[in-house]
């Protein structure tokens, strides 16, 4: 009979082994601290692929030094990778969870996005040249669009935060993805995560309005078109968009708040 040989928790020949093993073995929270320098390089790479959502730079480093620190508690070298490839995930991670935790994310079809932007910029140019709150008929003449795609635009504004968070930095377009940078990361991290959030939510709706939500969210059709497919007005199908990503977004909230 062969006896069963049980790898050690961490290999001190490994780089970071010996500060794991005092850490993990003696409770030495010295070693984690030089650990948690050693690789805030990494936490500030990743980082910086996120910047510019609109969050600072330093308050993501320190969002993702929380997943290097679980990562550092959690480490065992049964894993057979090192703790910067383990800390990877983990890392991005806490910066995910960070922005899920601000709104949730979806594909926004890529007219609405561009007129979201617009009016970023013309609601605040017309009050104050108005000294008040434009309205949706000189917001649509501002922008050269019409009333209904105003409103619809300010509808998904409101309804979500169009977040990706797999895609790399607006001004390095050539430049590989957090989730592409780290070859090891597990199978299911490279999905979208959008596009994931969605489809959770959308189990909650009943069969009409799933499919009114896939056909304009992930088909990209009109409001125009959707109703036009379905049988119903413009304005039902506006109504039913708006009450069910009420619902989705209570349904992903509630979600969030329990994993809490």
């Amino acid at each position: 009979m062969t006896a069963t040989v049980e790898r050690p928790l961490v290999d001190p020949a490994t780089p970071d082994g010996e500060l794991l093993r005092r850490y993990h073995e003696e409770g030495d929270v010295e070693s984690r601290q030089i650990l948690i320098e050693r690789h805030i390089g990494l936490v500030r790479r990743l980082a910086q692929r996120y910047a510019h959502k609109g969050e600072a730079l330093e308050d993501l480093t320190q969002v993702g030094c929380m997943g290097l620190i679980k990562a550092i508690d959690r480490f065992d070298g049964k894993y057979g990778v090192g703790l910067s490839t383990y800390a990877g995930p983990n890392i991005l991670g806490e910066i995910k969870r960070h922005f899920r935790d601000k709104g949730w994310a979806m594909r926004v079809p890529r007219d609405v996005q561009e007129l979201n932007v617009k009016l970023s910029r013309v609601v605040d140019e017309l009050t104050v040249r108005l000294g008040r709150s434009p309205n949706v008929e000189e917001l649509a003449s501002a922008t050269l669009s019409t009333t209904e795609q105003v409103v619809e635009a300010l509808e998904s504004s409101r309804a979500y935060t169009a977040i990706s968070l797999s895609e790399p930095s607006d001004d390095d377009d050539d430049s590989p993805s957090p989730l592409d940078a780290l070859g090891a990361v597990e199978e299911g991290y490279g999905r979208t995560e959008e596009r994931h959030l969605l489809r959770q939510g959308l189990d909650v709706l009943p069969e009409r309005e799933r499919a009114i939500l896939h056909m304009r969210f992930f088909e990209g059709l009109t409001q125009s078109e959707i109703a036009q497919r379905s049988g119903i007005s413009q304005m039902h199908v506006s109504r039913l968009i708006r009450q069910s990503l009420d619902r989705v977004r209570d349904e992903l909230d509630t979600g969030a708040a329990t994993a809490a």
